[in-house]
């Protein structure tokens, strides 16, 4: 069984809570069934969607995709106000809101790539850019977040976060150690019983985005993908348990259907999201067994396109957060 290189710790971090979980357990037998669906059904990558993410192949779409992942978390709300755009003839929430409310923005002359504009960014202004139907979750954190991005790519990088790619020199691993450097809403670490669990969604979906938006060329070439973990985030945890692969403990399990908070950093939400990351590395070890090689990042994302699709019986869990 192939074992997956851990140079940012996210894997013996995330084990460490799983080898020690009292409230979510991972069924090996339901690991193996989800690893032989991958085996047999072999999907292929999702296209990248150019119409909703800005792309002009330069610096102006890298440091579009920073502002992105910077704001890339916690868009659940309830079924009333949950925030909606309208873009390009589509109605659009979640991820694909926030993507096309900064492409909207562009196209109407607004400069969220540039740096300055954003270190000294309005509730007003980013209220226009994200307008929409229903209330856009954490909003004074996505305010404070944005202008710390520019204010971050000012003093480290003049202005243009493809410095910090060229200077990652085609590594993933290296963007993701600048990128928990020089921003720190990225810095996605919590404690659990003394240890620190190393997480970086958002900085590890970063590269990702820098990958797929430009096909593994230019900005977005790395010779090390096959080292970044899967994104724990709500969505994935959610199609796994729908799957069987995770089982919650009868508290945590009535907490998330009955749509109960969890605290940011408690025993409850550090289990969930631990357990997703290996979960997912048995799965790809699973596969790897098999001959099959499907880097984690590739996992995460057909994970989450099946949670668009798969009829759920249980919600996802509900913590308020900026790291997912």
């Amino acid at each position: 069984m192939q074992d997956h290189p851990d140079p940012l710790g996210v894997l013996s971090s995330t084990h460490a809570v799983v080898e020690q979980a009292r409230h979510v357990t991972i069924h090996p037998e339901a690991v193996a069934r989800l690893a032989q669906r991958l085996y047999q059904e072999r999907p292929e990558p999702p296209v990248w969607d150019r119409e909703l993410h800005f792309f002009d192949g330069g610096g102006r779409t890298v440091n579009y995709l920073l502002l992105l992942d910077a704001l890339n978390f916690c868009f659940w709300g309830d079924p009333e106000t949950v925030w909606k755009i309208a873009f390009h003839g589509r109605v659009l929430s979640g991820y694909g809101a926030l993507a096309g409310a900064l492409t909207r923005a562009i196209e109407e002359g607004v400069p969220v790539w540039d740096a300055a504009f954003l270190a000294e960014l309005d509730e007003a202004t980013l209220a226009a850019i994200l307008r929409g139907w229903g209330e856009v979750p954490l909003f004074a954190e996505r305010l404070a977040i944005a202008r710390e991005t520019g204010l971050s790519l000012l003093n480290g990088y003049h202005g243009w976060f493809s410095n910090a790619v060229e200077q990652a020199g085609g590594s993933a691993i290296a963007l993701v150690r600048r990128v928990l450097e020089h921003f720190p809403s990225f810095r996605d670490e919590v404690p659990y019983r003394g240890q620190t669990v190393r997480l970086y969604k958002r900085a590890q979906i970063l590269c990702a985005d820098l990958y797929g938006s430009f096909l593994g060329q230019s900005y977005g070439h790395f010779a090390d993908m096959d080292q970044v973990t899967v994104f724990a985030d709500y969505k994935l945890p959610q199609v796994l348990r729908e799957l069987g692969v995770l089982e919650y403990g009868p508290d945590l399990a009535e907490r998330v259907d009955q749509l109960e908070l969890l605290p940011p950093g408690s025993a409850w939400e550090v289990e969930i999201r631990a357990a997703t990351v290996w979960a997912c590395e048995l799965v790809r070890r699973a596969l790897a067994a098999r001959g099959e090689i499907v880097p984690a990042y590739r996992l995460d994302w057909y994970l989450w396109d099946l949670s668009q699709t798969l009829s759920m019986q249980h919600p996802h869990h509900r913590t308020r957060t900026i790291f997912y």
